[in-house]
């Protein structure tokens, strides 16, 4: 017995695909009615405003800190902030680990997002220009 040649080999794949793409085994499809056409009466969702963007930069940034994860040690420039959400970072983790120390992780997440929106919403989003500089510290 003998390999069969590559062109049934490569017929009967094509045609096991194409069977297995119409009965929706492939994708996972089942039969629907399609998606409606957008037009005018579906209005496209408003782009984020300045303080939900610094809300979500900073929070997930401080929340990773807080944590230690891998990529908590990047600096400020790195992970996208100007020098306002750092300081905004830099006071949240702190705020965050003494959360952390009198009622544990959870509550100090949960403070992490609560003062980083806060503080976000208080300087309009903090994106001013930094200059791309930072004091040492």
């Amino acid at each position: 017995m003998g390999t069969p040649p590559r062109s049934t080999v490569r017929y009967a794949a094509t045609t096991l695909l194409a069977a297995l793409a119409l009965t929706g085994t492939l994708t996972g499809c089942t039969p629907s009615a399609p998606p409606p056409a957008a037009g005018p009466q579906s209005p496209s969702p408003d782009p984020s405003s300045p303080a939900q963007i610094c809300t979500s930069l900073v929070s997930y940034w401080a929340k990773e800190t807080l944590l230690g994860t891998k990529w908590s040690g990047l600096d400020w420039e790195q992970k996208g902030l100007s020098n306002d959400q750092y300081a905004i970072h830099e006071d949240a983790v702190a705020a965050g680990r003494a959360e952390e120390r009198t009622a544990g992780r959870d509550k100090a997440l949960e403070l992490i997002d609560r003062f980083v929106a806060q503080r976000c919403a208080e300087q309009d989003g903090a994106a001013r220009s930094s200059g791309d500089r930072r004091p040492a510290t």
